[in-house]
């Protein structure tokens, strides 16, 4: 069977895919259908958090499937609960709300933060002030949210409601918030589909400081950033400051859809019965994989992902044919003097796979990649990139 000829004929030609059909894997290592063998770097972009076959994931996933695979939101169901609890524990965050994607689980923040914009302020106050360059998913809604032109000319008109300030400049989003009657500001601490542009601590200091006088909430994007990537549990905690509402979804699954919006104090109890809901959301198979993840995401494996990350600055940073290294714990962008396309080519040639932002070469490992693995990889990159 052809399954490129297949795909091809039958799937939506959404996706530019790379000549290359994947067929197993095992960790940090993956096949193709030729039997040609590639370290990968990329992980389905961040979801596959301990890698691929991750036995003790399958085991917890496994075991949920032979109980009860889905009972819908109209029961209790304990994973789901546990899971709840375990997000609430670690983040200090009071509810939580499942879904199955990032996107998702930013309509439900966007959700809550304009209800609580009308709950406090009355009708009109629901503007969300979002950052240029973020992404924030392919609904209309979170389209809208997205504050890139690139993602909306195709699908106009687009959900009302948003704005879209400069990355890292505090005075732009206070100059939006005095023009407009807004909510919430909307951010992500790295911004992936823009770039692997991280913002600055001092910015995110200052929007909290400022989200709090005015009384607005901090939303953070965590879909991406989120489950240990940054080398935190979450983004925001490289920055000392604390969310109002969280987003997540990608790794906290660890390779099955799940999404999460936690809700702090100020809007715990914005949604109430009937006023937002999901069919899969908190899927007893999913959460179970979820719990598993959450619950390995520890001290020691945050403290090898900041390891990791700081050996490939060491290695890169000045690096012969490379302008630049951005990012935050293993969601790293590499700037290259030569085509980001042509050096991602010559990675999978020499079997590194790697994606791609922009005009940046991403990284998106699985936290605990062998260190061997890490530094085999890491050469490979280095020495494609030479001029």
């Amino acid at each position: 069977m052809d399954i490129k000829a297949l795909d091809q004929q039958y799937v939506a030609p959404t996706y530019a895919r790379f000549d290359l059909c994947l067929v197993k894997g095992e960790g940090s290592h993956v096949w193709d259908d030729a039997g040609n063998e590639y370290i990968d770097l990329g992980t389905g972009i961040a979801v596959n958090t301990f890698g691929i076959a991750d036995q003790q994931w399958i085991a917890a996933v496994s075991e949920q499937l032979g109980k009860i695979q889905h009972t819908s939101n109209l029961y209790y169901s304990e994973p789901c609960a546990r899971l709840a609890e375990q997000l609430c524990l670690r983040t200090g965050m009071k509810k939580v709300f499942f879904s199955n994607s990032g996107a998702e689980a930013n309509e439900c923040a966007i959700k809550a933060a304009r209800k609580y914009g009308e709950n406090k302020w009355g009708e009109g106050h629901t503007t969300i002030i979002t950052l240029k360059d973020s992404f924030h998913g392919r609904t209309l809604t979170t389209l809208a949210a997205t504050g890139q032109e690139v993602f909306h000319k195709d699908f106009l008109p687009l959900t009302e409601g948003f704005v879209h300030a400069e990355a890292n400049n505090l005075d732009d989003v206070k100059r939006l918030a005095d023009e407009i009657p807004c909510c919430a500001v909307m951010f992500e601490v790295v911004q992936g589909e823009g770039g692997v542009r991280p913002l600055t601590k001092e910015f995110l200091q200052g929007l909290e400081a400022f989200a709090r006088e005015r009384e607005l909430l901090l939303i953070a994007d965590e879909v991406q950033t989120g489950n240990g990537r940054t080398g935190e549990l979450y983004g925001y905690m490289n920055f000392s400051i604390t969310p109002d509402i969280v987003s997540t979804a990608k790794g906290l699954g660890g390779g099955l859809p799940i999404g999460a919006t936690m809700l702090g104090e100020r809007v715990e109890n914005i949604l109430t019965a009937g006023m937002h809901g999901s069919t899969f959301g908190g899927n007893p198979i999913a959460a179970a994989g979820a719990v598993n993840i959450l619950s390995r995401i520890d001290d020691e494996l945050l403290a090898g992902v900041r390891e990791r990350s700081e050996y490939l600055w060491n290695e890169l940073s000045g690096a012969d044919g490379i302008v630049s290294v951005s990012g935050l714990g293993l969601m790293l962008g590499i700037e290259c003097e030569k085509d980001a396309g042509e050096v991602i080519a010559a990675c999978r040639e020499r079997g590194v796979l790697v994606i791609k932002a922009k005009n940046k070469v991403r990284l998106l490992p699985a936290l605990n990649i062998p260190m061997d693995d890490w530094k085999k990889a890491i050469a490979v990159i280095k020495e494609v990139c030479k001029k």
